[in-house]
């Protein structure tokens, strides 16, 4: 017997939810402590909260996007190959229109390189699961 419908949808969203917020705390090379110190959530409910064992409500998942610098609906996106740059590009042509030439010009070059970058990976199958050492532990 399979899970559909309305119940398994839920089931699908709370875990990607939950894999988006882990995976970009590790992308940020943070640790659960450290998230835990800026946000307020205690450090057993983000490990709770990124094994899909406990829901995030609306103001956890606010502050955990805010300290994350992603925008909250690249983390509510069903797509499951959504890119936060996409969810960020809304406000984009506003602020390059403030933009100098020469800053414009950095900014293309520079998407470029994540452009190629990306590429590069995909064609090398860069599925590195190396675990990255964290540099924001505390040090007393």
């Amino acid at each position: 017997m399979t899970n559909s419908g309305p119940q398994a949808g839920r089931l699908n969203d709370a875990s990607l939810l939950s894999e988006r917020l882990k995976n970009t705390r590790e992308y940020l090379n943070y640790s659960q402590q450290w998230v835990s110190e800026r946000t307020g959530i205690p450090r057993s409910a983000i490990s709770e909260i990124e094994r899909g064992s406990r829901r995030v409500d609306s103001l956890e998942l606010k502050k955990l996007a805010r300290l994350y610098r992603y925008p909250i609906g690249f983390f509510l996106d069903e797509d499951v190959d959504a890119i936060p740059a996409e969810h960020a590009l809304a406000g984009l042509p506003r602020q390059l229109n403030n933009l100098k030439m020469d800053d414009l010009n950095q900014v293309m070059r520079f998407a470029q390189f994540l452009e190629k970058s990306y590429q590069a990976d995909a064609e090398a199958g860069a599925d590195d699961d190396r675990p990255v050492p964290d540099r924001r532990e505390a040090t007393s």
